[in-house]
């Protein structure tokens, strides 16, 4: 089992470990108290930006950080997919389980670059820093996952060294 795991399929799983619990916490917590929990430190550039900058209504202040709540909840359900996806050896074999990762690192760092521009404008220096580590862990597995070579099945390897005995001619004009 543990001979087919794939550098970005533990990648994956390292940073589901971390954005999982993390950003599922921040979104219940602005699902329960929307303005309190938006106030707080994972989304208090969002809401400096949007009260200072944009100066909206209250309701319409609700709605962009239950908006936010959801984006991060259909993150979290993309990593929790991959997570069950690649703890199946039938599928990691084949390397089926990506597409669930691969959107997951899609919306969290469109979230997270968001997040950078927004707390750079509102002055959090603090949410910067965590908005920018988040961020770069995520185009991190991005690369991980992009340049990482598809899974070869073993059938193939051992197919391809019978092609290459020296008893045989190689070319097929060698008459």
């Amino acid at each position: 089992m543990a001979r087919n795991w794939r550098i970005s399929s533990f990648t994956g799983v390292l940073l589901a470990a971390y954005f999982i619990p993390t950003w599922a916490i921040v979104a219940y917590r602005i699902m329960v108290s929307p303005v309190q929990g938006l106030f707080e430190r994972p989304s208090v550039s969002v809401a400096f930006f949007i009260t200072d900058h944009l100066q909206l209504a209250s309701m319409t202040i609700v709605r962009i950080a239950w908006l936010l709540a959801l984006s991060r909840l259909t993150v979290v359900a993309f990593l929790a997919t991959f997570v069950i996806l690649a703890l199946l050896a039938v599928i990691r074999k084949t390397g089926d389980h990506k597409e669930p990762l691969a959107i997951a690192l899609t919306l969290g760092s469109v979230i997270s670059f968001a997040s950078v521009i927004l707390a750079s404008k509102a002055g959090e220096i603090e949410a910067l820093r965590m908005h920018a580590t988040e961020l770069l862990m995520m185009l991190g597995a991005v690369v991980v996952l992009a340049f990482e070579a598809p899974p070869q099945p073993q059938a193939d390897l051992v197919a391809a060294d019978a092609d290459l005995s020296l008893d045989r001619a190689q070319l097929s004009n060698n008459g």
